[in-house]
């Protein structure tokens, strides 16, 4: 009997002993960073929960959260799987070394340097403003936007052609000086405006457009034709269709942006005291 219940004593040890164990491992794995646990195996490649994770993130939503239940989890887990052992199997058979691979790896470690150099440029222009908004030199206050208001309250909107030659222009701003009623074919015959922009009305404050045509279009009288006026995209010709007053609450967004603008351009301009900026352009 003595026995026995020494018996009965060390089984109750040895179970409370594997379950301090298991809960130990348990702890272990939750405090264990993501990236040392390994979720899957294919030969010598090992697949880890970070690894998993991240291509879980490039996934749609739906497929995201089917892909966190146990099925979804296998499902996906099998699919990395096969990726691996179509992998290692073109590795073995040399497909790796063939010229087109190469050269397919090469075409997209470019293209991937060019969207890494982007994006580093786009960032540091984002940090550039946001330390010169914070530094106070292109922030826009109430009172400003409340005195570019008072100026300009409201919005143009014109139609345009964009002519690619002087006297091509001229010919066909006589054209609609005579007859508006040709503008759209003479738009389909000449205009070299993006095809998308084709047929569309522009619509802008002052201070939003190309300013010579803001100008123009400023001092022209609804439905009249008014051109050629010559810019970096060639020669325009507008018909100003409308123009209207438009709310403090609906201009004061624009104006902001429209402020900042000018008072980034004044800042760059005055770096250019600083660091030498030369352009080189081709004569016409």
């Amino acid at each position: 009997m003595k026995k026995f219940l020494l018996l009965i004593l060390a089984l109750s040890f040895l179970t409370a002993c594997e379950k301090k164990q298991a809960l130990d491992i348990e702890a272990d794995l939750e405090a264990a960073p993501t990236k040392d646990i390994i979720v899957a195996e294919v030969g010598p490649v090992q697949i880890s929960q970070r690894q998993l994770e991240e291509r879980l993130s490039l996934l749609a939503q739906e497929d995201q959260e089917f892909a966190q239940t146990p099925v979804g989890r296998k499902n996906f887990l099998h699919l990395l799987a096969r990726e691996q052992l179509i992998a290692l199997d073109a590795k073995e058979e040399n497909l790796d070394k063939q010229d087109f691979y190469l050269t397919a790896l090469e075409d997209k470690r470019e293209q991937l340097k060019e969207i890494y150099l982007s994006f580093s440029s786009d960032l540091l222009n984002r940090m550039w403003e946001e330390h010169m908004r914070e530094k106070g030199i292109i922030a826009v206050t109430d009172e400003e936007i409340a005195q570019y208001y008072d100026k300009y309250p409201y919005e143009m909107t014109i139609k345009q052609l964009i002519i690619a030659d002087a006297e091509t222009a001229d010919a066909v701003w006589r054209e609609l000086k005579r007859s508006k009623s040709r503008w759209k074919e003479l738009e389909r015959q000449y205009s070299k405006a993006p095809e998308e922009s084709k047929g569309k009305e522009i619509s802008f404050m002052p201070g939003e457009f190309i300013p010579e045509l803001e100008v123009i279009a400023a001092n022209s009288s609804i439905g009249s034709v008014q051109g050629f006026v010559k810019t970096a995209q060639g020669f325009h010709i507008i018909m100003k269709t409308k123009e209207r007053r438009l709310k403090m609450t609906e201009a004061a967004p624009r104006i902001r942006t429209i402020l900042e603008n000018q008072k980034i351009d004044a800042a760059l301009h005055a770096l250019q005291n600083k660091y030498k900026v030369v352009i080189y352009e081709q004569d016409e």
